[in-house]
């Protein structure tokens, strides 16, 4: 953790608002998914914003989760460090969020290094590994262990096919967009810039 001076003003505002964001029953159903998902013999953590981060915060358990919603042999982090220094920890962290992106993570549901290593935005690592979890349900390949109600699926492509006689006789058409005059004149107008006329 980085040696920061208590915050005032509005970088203390900015903070709290942030820290409003992190949702305490997420961080247990989370934690049940990642023990879960990674099969191993992995410590349940204490209940808590600084625990689940320090839970986190080596990259270990979240490059074990990203392999294990991979096939065997196809798993995107081959060697995952115990190291204890600072720049291997963060590293494995910025590998875990590379190999999230590739799985289908967007670029916008992903936090970013220091929101964990730091713990500036804990409300961010959580959307990131609902974003993963709700894309490793919608994947449905057999990788995704626990129960399927944990997270939403994301909607799927629905492709529409239309012939080219439909799409010539959509050409013809008048959306409602465009309006309608129906009805509509100019009678009783004035010339613009003229001074209105009170009888």
């Amino acid at each position: 953790m980085a040696n920061r001076g208590p915050s005032y003003g509005l970088s203390r505002e900015v903070q709290e608002k942030i820290e409003q964001k992190y949702d305490q029953d997420l961080e247990n159903r989370l934690v049940d998914w990642i023990i879960l998902q990674c099969g191993e013999d992995l410590e349940h953590p204490s209940p808590g914003r600084t625990n689940f981060q320090n839970w986190l915060m080596d990259g270990t358990v979240l490059c074990k989760l990203i392999n294990s919603l991979h096939p065997t042999g196809q798993e995107p982090i081959p060697k995952i460090s115990e190291s204890k220094m600072a720049f291997k920890q963060m590293e494995q962290i910025s590998q875990f969020l590379k190999a999230a992106e590739i799985y289908g993570v967007r670029t916008t549901d992903i936090f970013q290094t220091v929101d964990l290593w730091e713990g500036k935005d804990m409300a961010a690592v959580q959307r990131t590994l609902m974003a993963l979890g709700s894309l490793a349900v919608t994947k449905d390949d057999g990788c995704y262990r626990g129960e399927p109600s944990w997270f939403h699926r994301k909607a799927q492509q629905n492709r529409r096919g239309f012939s080219e006689e439909q799409l010539r006789q959509g050409q013809n058409v008048i959306g409602l967009q465009m309006g309608s005059n129906k009805g509509a004149s100019q009678s009783g107008m004035t010339g613009y810039g003229m001074p209105r006329q009170i009888m």
